[in-house]
């Protein structure tokens, strides 16, 4: 890695999660979403370069039978790094530390296009497979 990133663990800010997301224009989110997303995260991992967040990512789930990977976002100065490999290697320790001995957790994502092949070393595999259909999404307008 390039930089000294220091790993924080469940203390992203609610101005800095809101930031993040910004500057990699994914959707616009209200503070009272964003901050019950981060409330509401079984854990949460901050990458920062001195106090500046640069990369974070969330775990959401029920903790015992499936956990999601969650707004993985790594920003581009900083993308091909190692910073976003430091961040899913950090939330995959946690959901096998949360996991029964002797018990499978499944452990899924949605990532945005084009990045499969990231997600794929690290790995996770593509649907649809023989036994498994496409992952789907619905976005429901309240």
């Amino acid at each position: 890695m390039d930089t000294d990133i220091l790993i924080r663990l469940n203390e992203i800010k609610l101005q800095e999660y809101l930031e993040i997301r910004h500057a990699v224009k994914w959707k616009i989110l209200s503070e009272a979403q964003a901050s019950k997303a981060l409330e509401n995260s079984l854990y949460t991992v901050g990458a920062y370069d001195n106090d500046r967040l640069v990369g974070m990512g969330r775990i959401v789930g029920d903790g015992a039978v499936i956990c999601y990977v969650q707004d993985l976002i790594v920003l581009p100065e900083y993308q091909n790094k190692g910073v976003g490999s430091l961040i899913l290697n950090k939330l995959t320790e946690y959901v096998k530390d949360i996991g029964e001995n002797g018990t499978e957790m499944m452990f899924c994502l949605m990532c945005a296009k084009g990045r499969e092949h990231f997600y794929e070393k690290h790995g996770f595999i593509a649907r649809p497979t023989d036994s498994l259909g496409p992952g789907m999404i619905q976005y429901l307008h309240v």
